[in-house]
């Protein structure tokens, strides 16, 4: 399968209850490349309320979707996710927790996310060599969301706004809702998913991932942290 962009994620352990009940929920699961079976819930519909974030499925961005650079290669892309992972010692955090980001839903960790936002940051600067500019489209579409002046200049710079201090590590678990959609699907999410949440919660590899002609993500190859 060729694909038109990549990305770099941390991808939840496929074995986990948690990461199977999260996968349906949104409906794609990346590690198969098939769509999964939402779960049934009372007053809501789950295929409406995770639409948006469905095709990238269970994941968190540690480096956001990139085309290729002309003359760098897939394989070289490997290597050096693989040298990068190298360089890494898995991190525990205290936990996961279902929050409000604005008016969408996502998982949270719990505890001290400084290691975690050293690996993000190492992501977006060691492999950005791999990243083709963006275009000035898609640098007016960033814009006209409203960005902060280091926000601006992470969009300059990496191609992302929401990169190094900006960053905040989060699995999306739905789209942008109204406030009583919000209560209700949260306090699903609490009953269903919440007491499956790891504690603690380790993060062991990253994920490379490739998004397909659709726009689903798949994923590629998993690189161990073994520092």
């Amino acid at each position: 399968m060729t694909f038109t962009r990549y990305a770099i994620y941390f991808a939840p352990p496929a074995d986990a209850d948690w990461t199977k009940f999260a996968t349906n929920w949104l409906g794609w699961d990346m590690e198969a490349g098939s769509e999964a079976a939402h779960p049934v819930v009372d007053g809501i519909d789950v295929a409406s309320v995770t639409e948006t974030p469905r095709k990238y499925g269970l994941h968190a961005t540690m480096k956001p979707p990139f085309r290729l650079y002309q003359g760098r290669s897939v394989t070289q892309l490997q290597d050096a996710c693989a040298q990068l992972a190298a360089s890494y010692a898995p991190i525990s955090l205290d936990g996961l927790e279902i929050a409000r980001l604005g008016r969408f839903l996502a998982l949270r960790p719990h505890g001290n996310t400084g290691q975690l936002g050293e690996l993000a940051a190492a992501c977006v600067r060691d492999l950005d060599r791999f990243r083709a500019p963006a275009t000035e489209d898609e640098l007016a579409r960033r814009r006209a969301a409203g960005l902060s002046m280091e926000q601006d200049a992470n969009l300059t710079n990496w191609g992302y706004p929401y990169v190094l201090d900006s960053f905040r590590f989060h699995i999306t678990l739905s789209g942008k809702l109204d406030k009583p959609t919000l209560s209700s699907v949260q306090a699903a999410l609490e009953t269903r998913l919440g007491p499956l949440l790891p504690t603690p919660f380790r993060i062991n590899d990253l994920a490379l991932m490739g998004e397909a002609d659709d726009g689903r993500f798949h994923l590629i190859h998993r690189y161990a942290l073994s520092g």
